[in-house]
């Protein structure tokens, strides 16, 4: 086992709702993202990184916890991580790392600007620059160890970023581990600094094919608020050259989910569609990950625990779910992972609006599948149709192939205990009745979806 001062930094930065098309190394030519795309050429970049859940809360329990939402009982959002999950936080902590997180945390429950105090709430990080949640680009602020809130001026994620290299450069001997979350581009998509809305002409972009009635301004702001982050990644990135800490430095990029942004003409997220599932990754560490790969193995939320213990040398706590596949950062080439497991337990918000159910389903490296109580409801062969334009469902010819990838969705929900009921029991098993309608009454208070005991 290596020494502690031998151990890798770990780096881990997640943007809020940004899929995984969305960088000019993924070969989208309209969004200008020069910082990632170094990273990719100096890393693994992950083509099939998958948001089991993708919603913020139950997605950021699973990427802290390695366990799916109904284990780490975050299964909604605004329902509050319990002080007894382990996380990143109390795991590299007491395996001698330096550990911080700055930025949105969403794991608090509500309000969602109270102040969560030092001690089991901040689940092991030490250093803690954060904002329970919101998206107030402009006007944000974060707590530290009082509960007395700290304003950021000007743009959110440079202020978070001041931080994040204020952290990195007080550190010395011993190895650190820092989670930045930053919150564009998720909406509100106007909010981001003149400077890069002006780089994007609306008109002169790509629309997906998928998403002929796509808002041009909409999709201009979203690229410039990347565009903004990526500037913020480079000064990262700047600092650990300038500190000569890169090669001993595992650097994470990924994000909590995507964002449908019109494809199919629909908006946000809690759903199967590639565009919302599927997340940047692209992880780098040199002499140990090879550089200018890309991986097309399977890989989710749930195994970012794991695969990042490994690939620092740290064994995973009990109970973990998610599979460590730091093999495949490391170069491993076959398959991997036949199928990820998708689901939404509890919709909410928007998709609660508009009357979606809950669902469960699986992505395999050709096809997508999820089904709801009432039965299958989407089948999409993504090597034939990547725009997922023709649901299969009902098409005869792929019976075979819906039965089997029916069975593979038993098997998922055998091994996460999962027993697929409606959204609301889901609340009375989790015993989240009294915190789920006190999020009801705060969210929403002229249409409480209140669930009796």
């Amino acid at each position: 086992m290596a020494s502690r001062v031998q151990r890798p930094n770990l780096l881990f930065v997640f943007p809020d709702q940004m899929r995984a098309e969305a960088m000019g190394c993924a070969a989208n030519p309209d969004v200008v993202t020069p910082s990632l795309d170094a990273l990719a050429a100096s890393g693994v970049q992950f083509t099939h990184a998958i948001a089991n859940c993708p919603v913020c809360t139950p997605s950021r329990g699973t990427i802290l916890t390695g366990r799916y939402p109904l284990a780490h009982r975050a299964a909604s959002n605004d329902l509050p991580l319990p002080e007894t999950e382990r996380t990143f936080g109390e795991i590299l902590s007491n395996a001698g790392w330096r550990t911080g997180y700055i930025g949105k945390w969403h794991l608090d429950g509500v309000p969602r600007d109270g102040f969560t105090p030092p001690g089991p709430r901040r689940h092991g990080f030490e250093y803690w620059a954060a904002w329970n949640c919101a998206h107030a680009y402009f006007q944000a602020r974060y707590f530290r160890d009082l509960p007395q809130a700290i304003t950021i001026s000007g743009y959110e994620p440079d202020g978070q970023t001041d931080l994040a290299l204020d952290f990195i450069g007080a550190q010395r001997s011993e190895p650190w581990a820092l989670f930045l979350s930053w919150g564009p581009p998720h909406p509100p998509y106007r909010a981001v600094p003149e400077t890069d809305r002006q780089r994007y002409n609306p008109e002169a972009l790509t629309l997906r094919g998928n998403a002929p009635h796509a808002e041009r301004q909409v999709l201009a702001d979203y690229y410039a608020a990347i565009t903004a982050l990526d500037r913020d990644f480079g000064r990262l990135m700047a600092l650990l050259d300038e500190l000569h800490i890169a090669e001993h430095t595992l650097v994470v990029f990924t994000s909590d989910h995507g964002d449908m942004l019109f494809s199919h003409d629909l908006v946000e997220k809690q759903k199967p569609y590639d565009e919302a599932i599927r997340v940047p990754l692209i992880m780098r560490l040199p002499e140990t990950i090879p550089a200018g790969k890309r991986s097309p193995a399977l890989i989710t939320t749930a195994d970012l625990l794991p695969t990042i213990l490994g690939l620092l040398g740290v064994d995973s706590p009990g109970g973990v779910q998610g599979q460590d596949l730091s093999a495949f950062a490391r170069g491993r080439e076959d398959a991997g992972p036949a199928s990820a497991f998708l689901l939404n337990p509890i919709p909410v918000d928007h998709p609660a609006d508009i009357g979606q159910g809950e669902w469960r389903g699986v992505r395999t490296p050709r096809y997508t599948y999820a089904a709801g109580l009432e039965g299958p409801w989407l089948l999409f062969d993504n090597d034939r149709d990547p725009m997922q334009l023709h649901n299969l469902v009902d098409d005869a010819g792929y019976a075979d192939v819906q039965a089997d990838l029916r069975q593979q969705l038993r098997r998922w929900l055998d091994r996460t205990a999962d027993p697929f009921v409606p959204w609301a029991e889901h609340v009375r098993l989790l015993d989240a009745v009294e915190v789920w309608n006190r999020r009801e009454r705060v969210m929403h208070p002229a249409r409480p979806r209140l669930v009796e005991a």
